[in-house]
């Protein structure tokens, strides 16, 4: 479902309703209610000048009801306000997330409900998501949220390890970038809930970005094969101890915390500039565990 698509229908459509109320609907209204009470002032003249409370309250009634607007009208523009400011937040401020999937653990985890930035990789056009201001370029260690490259309609979480024209290497589970080891240093073990399970966690630095990830030691580290319909087939050479990959111009490399746990830029490919929909820094709820709430990197 595209909610982007639905908010923009509905946010014309109340406006043009809302518009249309208080452009052409509400002078109708008046002009209506104008000729109605001057028709009953004339037939009640003598009960007017006595100010006779029933009459005036009569009078007051059918002013009300006249100019009053239209259930339909009700409950369709006086929501255009709400809407527009919505659909301005979502489109260009912050968009809320909800994490689906433990490839960015120990980062997010499932449930987490998160923000998103919209501004800080440049202004896009809703729905149609074309960048219409440059503000800003996803750097090394962003958690970014992007559309999926074979299935736009879905959105995807990773964090960013390789930029255009990097060469990335992750061989025997180490990551190398244009060459140079991405700093590692061992601290506790992560422990799943759900699968009541252990793994080595390590704190890794991308660039000014220090972030926990886990591995798996019972996955070998050989990734086989790129998978069906990567987006750019051969960029990257598989063995059984790893890949390696050149990022093409105008793309970004993608790998989620959770490094054996993960389907990323190491199986389908590399995220086009147009698929960026924004930086992800904030947990806002986890009904499952409220001391999740707060900022991360």
């Amino acid at each position: 479902m595209n909610f982007a698509l639905i908010l923009f229908v509905l946010t014309v459509f109340t406006g043009v309703l809302y518009a249309a109320d208080k452009l052409v609907f509400r002078k109708q209204r008046r002009a209506k209610a104008d000729r109605l009470l001057a028709d009953f002032d004339a037939r009640n003249r003598v009960a007017l000048d006595r100010r006779e409370p029933i009459v005036e309250q009569e009078r007051k009634s059918l002013e009300d009801g006249t100019v009053r607007q239209p259930a339909w009208l009700e409950y369709t523009a006086s929501f255009f306000p709400v809407i527009l400011v919505v659909f301005l937040l979502r489109s260009f401020l912050f968009e809320p997330f909800r994490i689906p999937s433990g490839s960015m653990v120990p980062t997010l985890e499932i449930g987490d409900l998160i923000l998103v930035n919209k501004y800080e990789y440049g202004i896009r056009l809703p729905v149609v998501n074309k960048k219409v201001l440059e503000l800003g370029r996803p750097q090394r260690g962003d958690v970014m949220v992007f559309r999926y490259p074979l299935n736009a309609s879905q959105d995807y979480i990773k964090r960013v390890v390789g930029l255009p024209g990097d060469r990335i290497e992750y061989v025997n589970k180490q990551l190398t970038i244009n060459g140079q080891p991405v700093p590692i240093e061992k601290t506790e073990p992560y422990y799943d809930p759900e699968r009541m399970r252990t793994y080595p966690q390590f704190i890794e630095r991308l660039g000014d970005t220090a972030h926990r990830l886990i591995v798996d030691d019972s996955v070998s580290p050989g990734m086989g094969r790129e998978a069906p319909g990567n987006t750019h087939p051969g960029a990257c050479q598989y063995s059984g101890s790893g890949v390696v990959c050149q990022v093409p111009a105008g793309h970004y490399f993608m790998m989620g915390d959770n490094r054996d746990n993960s389907e990323d830029s190491r199986f389908w490919g590399f995220v086009p500039d147009e698929n960026i929909v924004g930086r992800a820094f904030f947990i806002w709820m986890n009904f499952g565990n409220m001391g999740r709430i707060g900022s991360f990197r």
